[in-house]
C-alpha cells in the first residue's frame, strides 16, 4: 500500500497555508486571484486528508509510548487504542493516496454520448434505444441535463444512432467507463419461437471540448457543404438548404447535422461535435504516449471490445472488465447505475494505486 512520507505531508499543508495567506492579503490582481483560488480549492481536500494522516501518526507515537508504561491497565488500554489507530491510519493513508492520484483533466467536463446499433438489425436498434433511456434516467438522478444533438431512428423503434450532450457536475468522471460494446441477450418481440437472440450496440463517451481546447481555422481547415435535409423536422425540411456537412481537412473527419430547421443551428451543433472528436483524438494520442503499451483494466475507451452483457432471461447485468454480475437488470435500465459505476471507479483507482506502488 502507498504510504505518503511526512515530508510530503508537510509540503502539502505548507502550500495550502501559503495559498490561504495569498488570498487573505487582497493584493492579488483578478486573474491571479482566480488562479490561486482554483489551486486552493483543489488542494484543500488533499491537505485535509494529509492532516488526518499526520494527526493519527502523532497519536500512534503517543500510544506506543504509553504501551511501554509499567502500569498493566494503562498498557492494555494503549494496546487496544493502538489497534483502532492502526485501522484508522490505514484508511486515512488510502484516502490520501487516492487524493494524490493524478486527475484526468477532463473529469469535470460535460460529455458527448454516442450510441450506435451494432449487430442484430432491428433488435440492436431497440437495444440502442433502451441504453439511451437508461442513461437519460441515470442523468436525471444525478441532476444532469441531456440534450439530443442528432438521432437516426429505426423503423421498428429505437435508434440506429443517437448523439446527445450531457451536462452537469462530474459527468465525464462517471460516464467515461461506459465506452465499449454493450451486448443484450433476450427474446425479441418479433420472435414467435421464443428463441433468445444476441444483439449489440456501441457506446462512446467523449469529454466535450471548448473552443480554447481545439483551434480551428474555418477558412483553411474546414469544408462546409449545405444541402436539403432528408428526414422529419417540420415544413422547412426538403425546402431549404438547412443540413450541414463539415469536413475537417487536416484529419478527414466528417460531421453531418440536419436535425434543426436552421442552417445556423445545425452548423453550431456540427462544430461542437467536431471539436469534441478532435479533442478526444488528441487525448488518446497523449495517453498512448504516456502509457506505452500498458492498458488499464477499465477506462481504456476501446469501443471494439465487449464490456457488458444485459441478460433478460436471467435478469442480470455482467461487466466483463471487472467480473461483476448484478441481478438487478430492471433497476439498472431504470437508471439505478450507482453500484455499477461505483465499482468501475473503485477498480480504476485500485489499479492506478497498484501502478504507483510498483513504480
Amino acid at each position: 500500500m502507498t504510504t505518503i512520507s511526512p515530508d510530503r505531508i508537510a509540503q502539502i499543508e505548507a502550500r495550502r497555508d501559503e495559498l490561504q495567506a495569498m488570498m487573505a492579503t487582497g493584493d492579488l490582481p483578478g486573474d491571479r486571484f482566480v488562479q490561486v483560488s482554483k489551486e486552493y480549492a483543489e488542494l484543500e481536500p488533499v491537505a485535509q486528508a494529509a492532516g488526518e494522516v499526520r494527526r493519527l501518526r502523532q497519536e500512534a507515537e503517543s500510544l506506543a509510548y504509553m504501551a511501554e508504561d509499567a502500569d498493566d491497565e494503562l498498557r492494555a488500554m494503549a494496546a487496544e487504542e493502538l489497534h483502532d489507530n492502526a485501522r484508522a491510519l490505514e484508511a486515512a493513508n488510502h484516502r490520501l493516496a487516492l487524493a494524490l492520484l493524478p486527475r484526468d483533466a477532463a473529469d469535470a467536463r460535460a460529455a458527448m454520448l454516442e450510441i450506435r446499433a451494432g449487430t442484430g438489425g432491428d433488435e440492436a436498434a431497440l437495444f440502442a434505444g433502451d441504453l439511451f433511456r437508461m442513461y437519460q434516467r441515470y442523468a436525471e438522478r444525478q441532476g444532469w441535463r441531456v440534450e439530443m444533438i442528432s438521432a437516426s431512428s429505426s423503423d421498428a423503434g429505437g435508434f440506429k444512432e443517437v448523439v446527445a450532450s450531457v451536462t452537469g457536475q462530474g459527468v465525464f468522471a462517471k460516464l467515461k467507463f461506459e465506452s465499449g460494446v454493450h451486448r443484450v441477450q433476450r427474446v425479441p418481440v418479433t420472435e414467435s419461437g421464443g428463441r433468445i437472440h444476441t444483439s449489440a450496440a456501441t457506446v462512446a463517451v467523449l469529454p466535450e471540448a471548448e473552443e480554447v481546447d481545439v483551434q480551428i481555422d474555418e477558412a483553411k481547415d474546414l469544408r462546409i457543404d449545405v444541402y436539403r435535409s432528408s428526414g422529419p423536422g417540420g415544413q422547412s425540411v426538403n425546402t431549404t438548404d438547412s443540413a450541414v456537412r463539415i469536413t475537417h481537412l487536416p484529419t478527414g473527419l466528417v460531421v453531418i447535422q440536419q436535425d434543426e430547421k436552421s442552417q445556423h443551428k445545425n452548423k453550431a451543433k456540427a462544430l461542437k461535435v467536431l471539436r469534441t472528436r478532435l479533442y478526444e483524438a488528441e487525448r488518446e494520442r497523449l495517453a498512448a504516449e504516456r502509457s506505452g503499451t500498458r492498458r488499464a483494466m477499465v477506462g481504456s475507451g476501446d469501443r471494439s471490445e465487449r464490456i457488458r452483457t444485459y441478460n433478460f432471461p436471467q435478469g442480470r447485468v455482467t461487466d466483463h472488465r471487472i467480473n461483476l454480475t448484478l441481478h438487478r437488470l430492471p433497476e439498472i435500465l431504470e437508471g439505478e447505475m450507482d453500484e455499477l459505476i461505483g465499482a468501475l471507479i473503485a477498480e480504476d483507482e485500485a489499479e492506478r494505486l497498484a501502478s504507483l506502488d510498483a513504480a
